[in-house]
């Protein structure tokens, strides 16, 4: 005998609310306490109600899915920026329709995104590259991770610069007369910015500009570039690095040429992975909060509101701090 399905009210009944509080928490109405949402949703859990997502977008004109665009997973930062945003999504009890762009056709991935109803759409990283130049349809909302201000669309972001900047004053109170800099891709606004802070400091400190060398954002290329810099003699007693994975090939290569890290040259990385404080030796670097990042993008997509900010251009946009983490990789200069 199949078992009835239950209903709002026999969940108003097990939570001892009203099936219109049953009815606000369902829909993600903000007119529900936390205390009240906890206990609708428990009750949910033990009556196995389940939400009737097509009945629930009928009512409040939302599919329950957001749109999320970027042009590769194969890079760590971006990989751990889905998963941020699929975090939050789900928090939201939304969907995620993904669409990897490589350098393919922006307008026609949104226009597919846009045709399916999605609620929104949240551009990852050097995906907004694409999306800035490409025909965006009128009536998508669209939130983009690190990208320049754009009147068009709310954006997320690291402070990049800030967090460089950070780095590379680090390795200069330890003595070091400049600091080496292994970037990220030229069209990468995020790199451009780690790019400008560690520039902007060496120059105010009245140092001169170290190397630089770029890599693609993968150990491997940072490995070359490493090699690159140490074959030059230009890498110092200082590197910065613009990510961890980056960091990794960089420590690996000098490590091959009979390069202490720190006693001969401190490193510093860029986005705390999980796994940095596990490299020989532990590294140095500047955390991204790539979860306050996601939950962030996802507000700003869904509730329609204020980021905090506004740029020269009037779009609205929200910062996220990048602390230093100091860890084993830098040291005082070497006498």
């Amino acid at each position: 005998m199949a078992h009835k399905r239950a209903s709002m009210a026999d969940v108003a009944r097990i939570a001892g609310v009203s099936a219109q509080t049953v009815s606000r928490v369902v829909n993600a109405s903000p007119r529900v306490d936390p205390a009240t949402r906890a206990r609708v949703e428990e009750a949910m859990a033990r009556s196995g109600y389940r939400i009737h997502r097509a009945a629930r977008a009928l009512r409040t004109g939302r599919s329950g899915t957001i749109g999320v665009v970027v042009s590769t997973l194969a890079t760590v930062g971006n990989s751990l920026m889905l998963e941020a945003v699929t975090d939050a999504a789900a928090e939201r009890e939304h969907d995620v329709a993904v669409v990897t762009l490589g350098s393919g056709d922006a307008a026609e991935a949104l226009q597919r995104l846009n045709e399916q109803g999605v609620d929104g759409v949240v551009v990852i990283n050097e995906a907004s590259a694409l999306v800035r130049s490409a025909d965006l349809p009128t009536a998508l909302r669209l939130v983009v991770v690190d990208s320049p201000p754009d009147d068009r669309f709310a954006g997320v972001e690291t402070d990049h610069a800030g967090g460089a900047a950070g780095a590379t004053a680090h390795l200069l109170a330890l003595g070091h007369a400049t600091v080496a800099h292994i970037a990220g891709p030229a069209t990468s606004y995020a790199a451009a910015e780690r790019e400008r802070g560690w520039r902007d400091t060496l120059e105010a400190a009245g140092r001169p500009v170290g190397a630089l060398v770029r890599g693609s954002w993968s150990s491997a290329s940072g490995y070359e570039a490493a090699q690159t810099l140490i074959g030059d003699g230009a890498v110092g007693t200082a590197l910065f690095v613009a990510n961890d994975q980056m960091a990794l090939g960089a420590l690996r290569a000098l490590a091959e040429h009979g390069a202490r890290v720190p006693e001969d040259v401190s490193v510093v990385g860029f986005d705390d992975v999980d796994d940095a404080a596990n490299y020989r030796p532990p590294l140095t670097t500047v955390r991204q909060h790539f979860d306050r990042l996601g939950a962030q993008a996802v507000a700003a997509l869904l509730d329609e509101g204020d980021l905090g900010s506004t740029s020269a251009t009037g779009a609205t946009r929200a910062v996220m701090p990048a602390p230093l983490i100091v860890r084993d990789s830098t040291g005082p200069a070497p006498v």
